[in-house]
């Protein structure tokens, strides 16, 4: 049967996720201390066997044998140790018992204080050992108790630590026993232990929660190329595709939203915009304006300015609520975007370039492109005056995208 003593250990290691031997070594260096405190000196070797199933401690005083005695704390000769070992020689550690009469309760409470800093510095090098590897990634909780602003969360390896107001989502709320994912930014060591740096905010929480619901995401074939988010409103996030056969936004949002749904869920409802990357900064920008419909854009390159001409119906819809809009797709892009009406836009500017390549078609796919050279179709005059019709089943053109190309084409005619 279990004893009092390992029945304690063994809920310790439980509670605070420490191994047993490092709990045992812990107790075993507190007596040491305990007992040189109060029977010996500080400078003398002192060694403790315990019983971890009784709780048994006995003290031993280590001397090494030597010819001539420099510190009688540390070193005995060859005659005093064949008192206690017959076959003694030079060099040898001789283990002297000098356990008190009822040492343990003494021990006990001499050694409690230490026990319980040394406990206390176990427990932080297990949360640092744990999620030092962790960085930058997903972690499962569950609120432990709510106090006004403060949220405690324990996290999956029974750690309970702090989600600061400032890393929580805006509205939301928290109750203990809410499980919560959390994203994982940094573990920083202290001097009062490591520091878990948490949050319900930041950015790439909502790319790990893409990971976990999508699987092309986490297998690589979708790329999130970059994300804009403002916590518990709305968020952009530009995909692109690694595989020309897969459609980077159906994989993300899937059938009938589902997929998307599952991480705005996680989110408290917050709106997550999927939208196409592109290389050329033009479809970028105006991707990543949607649902506006931009009328045309003018780059200036050097300072990565875009000034955005939209009809004036369009103006509310480019901007958004409060500026969110445009700022979220000016975060997205890199681009500082101003938002112009169209009738601000000068002759000069007006004049568009002519197209002639189909890779030069706004708002057409890397894959839609593909097929269309693969049907041999490299020129816009080759498209003018075709239908959806005409274009549908050409190296596997879908109606949906047959319907872009027309439009694309339409655009530039």
């Amino acid at each position: 049967m279990q004893t009092p003593f390992a029945a304690a250990i063994a809920q310790l290691c439980d509670e605070k996720g420490i191994s047993k031997d490092k709990v045992i070594d812990t107790i075993k260096a507190a007596i040491r201390a305990a007992y040189k405190k109060d029977y010996g000196t500080r400078d003398m070797n002192v060694d403790v066997d315990l019983d971890d199933n009784s709780g048994n401690a006995t003290v031993f005083a280590v001397k090494t044998v030597v010819k001539t005695i420099e510190n009688d704390e540390l070193e005995m000769t060859v005659a005093e140790a064949k008192k206690y070992k017959p076959t003694a020689k030079v060099g040898d550690e001789i283990r002297i018992d000098v356990t008190p009469a009822g040492y343990g309760r003494i021990a006990a409470q001499s050694a409690k204080q230490v026990i319980i800093q040394r406990i206390q510095e176990a427990e932080r090098d297990v949360m640092y050992d744990v999620f030092k590897d962790r960085e930058n990634e997903l972690i499962n909780s569950m609120v432990h108790r709510v106090d006004g602003d403060y949220v405690y969360v324990n996290l999956d390896s029974k750690i309970t630590t702090l989600l600061p107001r400032e890393e929580q989502i805006p509205g939301e709320r928290y109750f203990s026993g809410q499980r919560l994912k959390l994203y994982l930014d940094k573990v920083i060591k202290t001097t009062k232990g490591p520091q878990l740096l948490i949050s319900r905010r930041h950015p790439k929480l909502v790319q790990k929660l893409m990971e976990l619901e999508i699987p092309e995401v986490k297998s690589g074939l979708v790329l999130v190329k970059a994300i804009a988010r403002e916590p518990g409103v709305r968020c952009k996030v530009a995909v692109a595709s690694s595989d020309p056969k897969i459609d980077p936004i159906g994989s993300c949002v899937g059938q009938k939203g589902v997929r998307v749904q599952a991480v705005m869920d996680e989110l408290n409802n917050e709106r997550i915009d999927i939208i196409l990357f592109s290389d050329k900064p033009d479809q970028y920008i105006r991707a990543a304006l949607s649902p506006a419909k931009i009328s045309h854009i003018v780059l200036n390159d050097n300072s990565r300015r875009a000034s955005i001409y939209v009809a004036t119906d369009q103006r509310p819809l480019a901007i958004g609520k409060q500026g969110q809009n445009v700022r979220l797709a000016s975060i997205l892009t890199g681009w500082e975007l101003d938002i112009k009406d169209l009738n601000e836009l000068s002759p000069k500017e007006i004049e568009k370039k002519v197209v002639e390549n189909i890779a030069d078609l706004e708002g057409l796919s890397p894959e839609i492109i593909k097929k269309l050279e693969a049907a041999s179709l490299t020129a816009v005059g080759q498209l003018k005056g075709l239908g959806e019709k005409d274009i549908v089943g050409l190296e596997g053109i879908t109606k949906d995208e047959a319907k872009m190309i027309v439009a694309a084409v339409k655009e530039v005619a």
